[in-house]
């Protein structure tokens, strides 16, 4: 019998110190952070290392990056390691706060490369954040790769939106459907529990 854990530990995969170190410390356009998080999503299941979803946080005003997450769930063997849980925990630790949007700091933005899951929904309200920068919100996702993202409620813009968190959808949307199509044609795993049974 295993002794019980004390401690939870989530590590992006080896790649990343690579990635950052030919990423600008600023990304000014909400194409070029999409762009970078579509980059590594796309790294993270070619790599064999998550699956096809990654996430960024940045300074919404000046696109200065805070900290990069992608999905980790396999590699990790804990279903919360999903990119926007990785990435909105990073920004946390490297600004030592749980309130991303607390008294003296920057507004906050998550870009992610489709629409949060139900637990990512979940922690994006928790964070602090302000903005949400997003690919695309339709079936797509789910069609394509076969994810359960979850019971997501169909006014989940508005529910944001009434605790001052922005949406801004579409960005790159074509990039990040083609991204899923690769991965639906790649073959890996599916990791939904019980594949939805």
């Amino acid at each position: 019998m295993h002794a019980f854990p004390a401690d939870l530990r989530l590590a992006l995969p080896d790649w990343v110190a690579g990635q950052l170190a030919g990423t600008p410390a600023c990304l000014p356009t909400p194409e070029a952070r999409m762009a970078l998080v579509l980059a590594w999503a796309r790294l993270n299941f070619q790599l064999d290392t998550g699956g096809p979803f990654a996430a960024g946080v940045f300074e919404r005003d000046s696109g200065r990056l805070v900290a990069m997450g992608v999905n980790r769930v396999v590699a990790s063997g804990c279903s919360s390691a999903h990119a926007e849980v990785m990435a909105l925990g990073l920004a946390q630790q490297r600004l030592g706060t749980y309130d991303l949007g607390g008294p003296g700091l920057p507004a906050h933005e998550l870009v992610v490369n489709w629409r949060p899951c139900a637990m990512c929904y979940g922690a994006l309200l928790w964070s602090g954040a302000r903005h949400l920068t997003i690919a695309g919100s339709g079936p797509e996702l789910e069609a394509l790769t076969g994810f359960d993202e979850g019971p997501v409620t169909p006014g989940w813009k508005e529910e944001l939106g009434a605790r001052g968190i922005e949406v801004h959808e579409g960005v790159l949307r074509a990039e990040a459907v083609a991204l899923f199509r690769d991965f639906q044609a790649s073959a890996r795993v599916v990791y939904n529990a019980r594949q939805g049974g």
